[in-house]
């Protein structure tokens, strides 16, 4: 098998902020893994926050070539990945989810199938998908929030985490009151303390927000587990659920686990931590990092099994150069193409 790899330079429509930074652009480097005339991609975005720059993303996607090149086939390869013997230990998760991206989208062609039919899921998976309203004024958050409920979305997600928590109270209300209908998230990601979300929990219940993400600074999950077990609202695990091992530990004990492919390292440990977690208590979040189409596509293939849907990465982007999932109308669906059922925007062309 030939593998090849590009990085491009992923620019936002404006800048995102959340409590610990604000974003306007990401490099993400594309994979690509060819064998007798196909290919297969998938996506690995840079990320501070998980120490991944484009540099230390193409040394590792080196490695994991030169692993690739042992195999006859991408069938093999993926199976070598499901049992953990693919790629070497150590390798970044979000390298690993990117490698299983590819083999999987080449995989599913050589069969002429999607992935999601490759996962067990006959009908194609679609999903209503939450709208990320970073950490902005009161009237502009409100502004947005309008916009998006006449796009079509029904799921809002309100980041906080301003300096002053009844900055946050008063953007909540202010979306409340533009998106009356509208499903509302909110992620601080870990910004409280655990006293000052104590306080704030209960009034942000009374507002109508349906979950919290992460309210407090990851690094104590048994924290966030005493203080979910009193909230008045769900609260789900983030930045203290990174892969299998930290849901196990939070299992029943949250609401909710946002799973992320690039953090917990692809599908196959995602579908291990939504079997670990079933009839426990706690429920899923499928999540995602801002990227292409071609990066929060997996994800799409698995939205029949989460309850919260949050896989608008590649809707922040002031171009998109992939296509194939959606989501502009606020609900992601996957193709009828074989494999991840995505290919390279062309010019002109939307969706």
């Amino acid at each position: 098998m030939k593998v090849s790899q590009r990085t491009v330079r992923l620019q936002l429509t404006e800048p995102l902020r959340i409590s610990r930074s604000t974003m306007a652009a990401r490099d993400a480097v594309r994979l690509s893994v060819e064998h007798q005339g196909g290919s297969g991609h998938g996506e690995v975005v840079a990320s501070v926050y998980y120490g991944l720059d484009a540099g230390t993303i193409a040394r590792l996607l080196n490695e994991v070539a030169l692993d690739l090149a042992r195999f006859a086939d991408p069938e093999t390869a993926l199976g070598a990945l499901r049992t953990g013997a693919l790629p070497a230990n150590g390798t970044a998760p979000a390298v690993t989810a990117a490698v299983e991206s590819a083999l999987l989208d080449l995989v599913g062609k050589r069969a002429g199938v999607p992935v999601h039919q490759l996962l067990g899921t006959p009908d194609a998976p679609s999903a209503a998908t939450a709208r990320t309203i970073g950490i902005t004024s009161p009237g502009r958050a409100a502004v947005q929030a309008a916009r998006l409920v006449r796009d079509g979305f029904a799921v809002l997600k309100i980041k906080a985490g301003a300096p002053d928590p009844e900055d946050d109270l008063k953007r909540v209300r202010a979306v409340r009151a533009a998106a009356p209908h509208a499903r509302l998230l909110l992620d601080p990601n870990g910004a409280w303390t655990v006293a000052t979300a104590q306080r704030l929990l209960p009034r942000l219940a009374e507002e109508g927000i349906e979950a919290v993400e992460q309210p407090i600074a990851p690094g104590d999950p048994e924290a966030l587990a005493k203080l979910a077990e009193r909230s008045p609202l769900p609260v789900i695990a983030d930045e203290d659920a990174v892969g299998y091992e930290d849901a196990r530990r939070l299992a029943g004990r949250v609401q909710g686990i946002n799973v992320k492919l690039a953090k917990c390292g692809g599908v196959t440990t995602a579908l291990r931590i939504a079997e670990l977690v079933a009839g426990s208590g706690t429920e899923l979040m499928l999540g995602c990092l801002t990227a292409s189409t071609l990066g929060i596509a997996p994800a799409v293939h698995l939205a029949d099994r989460a309850r919260w849907i949050d896989l608008d990465g590649h809707l922040l982007l002031a171009r998109d150069p992939w296509t194939g999932i959606g989501g502009a109308d606020g609900t992601v669906r996957t193709s009828p193409r074989p494999g991840l059922g995505v290919h390279p925007r062309t010019k002109g062309e939307r969706g």
